[in-house]
C-alpha cells in the first residue's frame, strides 16, 4: 500500500512539473477543493498557506439542540470539501481514544478517525493534513498513559505521521498527517508541541523555529467582538510575521439565559462574516480558519487566496 501511495506521489508531482514547465497548467482550472495543495510549490511552508479547518472535528452528535453539535460533515466529507485541519478531540478510556465533545460521546473512535485520514490521503497523496490532538473530559479504565495509547495508534501507521517539532514546508508533509501535540509528552521530538495553549483567549506558542499564534476566545459574550478578533488575526497574518502560523478560531458558544451554551448562535453569525470576507479578501496569507459547521463553499473562498497571483 506504500508504495502504491508514494508512486502516485510521484506521478502526481512530476505531472504537475511537466506540466508547468511546459506553460499548459491553469492551476485556478485544475486543482480541486480534495487535491489543492497539489497545486503549490513543495518548498512552501505550511506556514505561508490560507487553510481550511474545523473545531471540534468529530463533534456530529448532541443529546440537545446546540450545546455540542460542531460540524454537519463526516471527517472524510471535510478533507474532501478541502479542509486540511483537525480538532479531534480524544477521552482517553480503557486504553482506547474515544472522541468526545466535553462529556457528550460522538459516537466514534480515534481509529474511524485515522482510517478517515489515511483513506483520504491515500487517494490524495498530495495533499496534507495538520492534526490538533487534545485529551477530553475524564480518564477511565487504563493502564498506561494518553502518550502511550497515541504512540501505539501511530505504531500501526508510522510513515503516514510528520512528528517533528518544527513547521514543515509541504513537500516534506504531502501524504502525512502533521502532528499539533496538545497533550505531555516523555519522547521528542513528538509533533509540534502545542501544550502551552492558553484558555478562552489569545496567545502565542513558541516551538522550535517557528511561533504559532492562536486566537480561540470560545466563550463569547459579544458576537460582534469576537469578529472583531477574528478579523485582527486574519489582518495580522496577512502583513506581519511571515513565518508564525496563525490559528484562528471561529468558534464559540454564547450563554443563553446565563447558563444554557448555545454554538449555533455563534456560528450563524460567524460563517456569513467568514464568506463574506474572503469574497472581498481574495488575495494573501490568512493562516488557519477553524470553523463551525464548515461547508464545500465556504472552503473554497479561503482556498482561493492560496492562487490569487496564479
Amino acid at each position: 500500500m506504500f508504495k502504491r501511495s508514494k508512486a502516485k506521489l510521484v506521478l502526481a508531482v512530476l505531472s504537475i512539473f511537466i506540466l508547468s514547465s511546459a506553460g499548459l497548467l491553469n492551476v485556478n482550472a485544475a486543482y480541486t477543493n480534495s487535491d489543492w495543495m497539489g497545486w503549490i510549490s513543495g518548498s512552501k511552508s505550511l506556514t505561508q498557506l490560507s487553510i481550511p479547518g474545523t473545531h471540534d472535528s468529530g463533534a456530529l452528535y448532541e443529546p440537545i439542540p446546540g450545546i455540542a453539535k460542531c460540524q454537519n460533515l463526516t471527517i472524510t466529507q471535510q478533507l474532501n470539501a478541502g479542509v486540511r485541519y483537525l480538532d479531534i478531540r480524544c477521552r482517553h478510556v480503557n486504553n482506547e481514544f474515544a472522541i468526545h465533545h466535553g462529556p457528550i460521546f460522538q459516537n466514534m473512535y480515534f481509529d474511524d478517525v485515522l482510517s478517515a485520514c489515511i483513506g483520504f490521503l491515500n487517494q490524495n497523496p498530495t495533499e496534507c493534513i495538520i492534526m490538533a490532538i487534545k485529551p477530553e473530559h475524564t480518564e477511565s479504565g487504563n493502564t498506561r498513559t494518553f502518550e502511550e495509547t497515541f504512540n501505539a495508534y501511530m505504531s500501526q501507521n508510522p510513515d503516514k505521521w510528520y512528528t517533528s517539532s518544527n513547521i514543515p514546508i509541504l513537500g516534506l508533509a504531502r501524504g502525512k498527517i502533521v502532528l499539533v501535540r496538545r497533550f505531555p509528552a516523555a519522547t521528542l521530538p513528538k509533533g509540534i508541541d502545542a501544550t502551552g495553549w492558553a484558555d478562552n483567549t489569545t496567545f502565542v506558542i513558541n516551538c522550535g523555529l517557528n511561533n504559532i499564534k492562536i486566537q480561540d476566545q470560545y466563550v463569547v459574550p459579544d458576537n460582534a467582538q469576537k469578529w472583531a478578533l477574528v478579523q485582527n488575526m486574519y489582518n495580522e497574518a496577512k502583513s506581519q510575521n511571515p513565518t508564525w502560523l496563525y490559528i484562528n478560531f471561529t468558534s464559540g458558544y454564547k450563554k443563553l439565559f446565563g447558563l444554557i451554551p448555545s454554538i449555533t448562535t455563534v456560528s450563524n453569525y460567524m460563517n456569513p462574516k467568514i464568506e463574506a470576507w474572503f469574497t472581498s479578501n481574495t488575495e494573501g496569507r490568512f493562516g488557519i480558519t477553524v470553523m463551525d459547521f464548515a461547508n464545500q463553499n465556504r472552503c473554497s473562498l479561503i482556498i482561493k487566496t492560496n492562487f490569487a497571483d496564479k
